[in-house]
């Protein structure tokens, strides 16, 4: 199944991707180059005994590079079990040392007669620095405080409500988006609205609307009322229905009558946004075309072309007409309709599909890309990234907060926070009893600690987790 048929018919696979757990410097990708040099010897004229010499050393660095990485998923495995028992992600210094000595004892030996013996010894020994650099005691307090689950299926986007209003929103593959009460996980209102997949899903920024994007072409607004005890629909001519919560078994208000309908694409709409102001909304789609529409109207005003595959996401600036798109042709493109000629800038820094980008604080942007790569650019110089952040899995969609942490979700299931720097800073944890056990499918900060949360996560897995997230410095 193509990830264009996950999103528009709602049903998810096992894995969004298959996610590749060895590392890059792998005996998988080595044993790749070998077989490729063993295939031009075979169209060299070369005698049998020298080939058959030749053979010979790239079997035997093939299989040590075997070796070393078994012995480096026997080490990690008992390092992940030293961490459930510790319960937090530090690791003692003896053995982090001793790991990187033993990597470099067996480099040092079994390589000293290959030819490449520098090249690959440089990488693998880059790569076992940065694997003990992430041993550092963290700095920050992560725990898991609330689970919000009731989804049939994955759950592709996690949006918090505005400031004052204790509530959550959902997107699912599952055909339905749902409000959730932050305090009592319960879910408030089931939106039944759209034919397809919901992609994404924003609250109004000042007023009780939501808008939803979704797989069958179209994008939504709809009404949540205030009242979250009895959550209403726009009139009493909407549809509002009962369902029974298969969690709770209790009965579940749901509305299937949008406010406002919004049109035009002929694919999948992947996300939409309010523009600053909320007069407009940009719409992402398959189709190729981000477009700008009118929220009163329910027009749509100009088609943003521009991109050679389909867009995976759009974002918008908090405070300027600006928004930003995602594709999955490797760049993503800013959107100006400050003016009435609405400009574009095109950044170009990944090599695969670019899965999310947003705006953060001091004019900086942060993408996010299935190349394992997080950057960080400045709007005032877009030539190239400030700050690159390399990891171990496809990076989904990512949040930074107001003050510049990012949170940044994988496909191995894992949760990371980095600074706008590109400094490390923790790993959510992620165990039987916490984290997510599918792949993490978006990340959202809030902007205001409630209840003790300041960061939600949804996943394949048809949950939603809230979060605390505390500086060492602050506790």
């Amino acid at each position: 199944m193509s990830i264009n048929n996950i999103a528009s018919t709602g049903k998810t696979p096992k894995s969004k991707r298959n996610v590749l757990n060895r590392p890059a410097s792998s005996s998988l990708l080595e044993g790749d180059l070998f077989l490729s040099h063993r295939v031009d010897l075979e169209n060299e004229g070369l005698n049998t005994a020298y080939k058959s010499k030749l053979y010979s050393l790239f079997k035997q660095i093939e299989k040590e590079f075997d070796n070393l990485y078994q012995e480096n998923q026997n080490l990690h495995e008992k390092i992940d079990l030293l961490n459930e028992k510790l319960g937090k992600d530090s690791y003692d210094k003896p053995d982090c040392i001793d790991f990187e000595n033993n990597i470099s004892k067996v480099l040092s030996k079994k390589l000293s007669s290959a030819s490449q013996k520098s090249k690959t010894a440089h990488k693998l020994k880059a790569q076992t620095s940065r694997i003990v650099s992430s041993f550092k005691t963290p700095s920050f307090s992560c725990s898991l405080v609330k689970e919000y689950s009731g989804h049939k299926d994955g759950v592709w986007e996690v949006s918090v409500a505005r400031p004052g209003i204790p509530v959550i929103g959902t997107a699912s593959a599952d055909h339905s988006a749902c409000i959730w009460g932050i305090e009592s996980t319960r879910c408030l209102l089931q939106y039944q609205g759209h034919s397809g997949s919901v992609n994404s899903i924003r609250f109004h920024p000042s007023k009780d609307l939501v808008l939803t994007a979704s797989g069958d072409s179209s994008a939504h607004i709809w009404q949540a009322a205030l009242n979250w005890d009895l959550p209403k629909g726009q009139s009493s001519e909407e549809e509002l229905e009962e369902e029974v919560e298969d969690k709770l078994d209790s009965k579940i208000p749901a509305l299937r009558t949008p406010v406002r309908e919004l049109l035009g694409h002929t694919g999948a709409v992947s996300a939409a946004e309010w523009i600053a102001g909320a007069e407009h909304i940009i719409t992402a789609s398959w189709d190729r075309l981000a477009i700008l529409h009118d929220v009163e109207t329910c027009t749509s005003l100009v088609q943003l072309a521009g991109h050679d595959q389909e867009l995976t996401h759009t974002s918008a600036h908090p405070s300027q007409k600006l928004a930003v798109t995602s594709s999955r042709d490797t760049t993503f493109r800013l959107w100006d309709f400050r003016e009435s000629v609405h400009s574009v800038s095109v950044f170009q820094g990944h090599v695969e599909s670019v899965t999310s980008v947003v705006f953060a604080r001091d004019d900086k942007l942060v993408s996010s890309s299935d190349d394992r790569c997080v950057k960080v650019w400045d709007l005032k110089n877009m030539r190239s990234p400030v700050a690159t952040i390399r990891l171990d899995s496809a990076v989904n969609r990512l949040s930074v907060s107001t003050n510049g942490f990012i949170a940044i979700p994988h496909d191995n299931r894992n949760i990371r926070l980095y600074d706008l720097s590109g400094q490390r800073l923790a790993r959510l944890p992620r165990s039987s009893r916490q984290g997510h056990n599918r792949m993490v499918a978006c990340a959202t900060w809030a902007d205001e600690v409630i209840n003790g949360i300041n960061l939600f996560t949804c996943g394949f897995d048809r949950r939603v987790l809230g979060w605390s997230i505390m500086s060492m410095k602050d506790l």
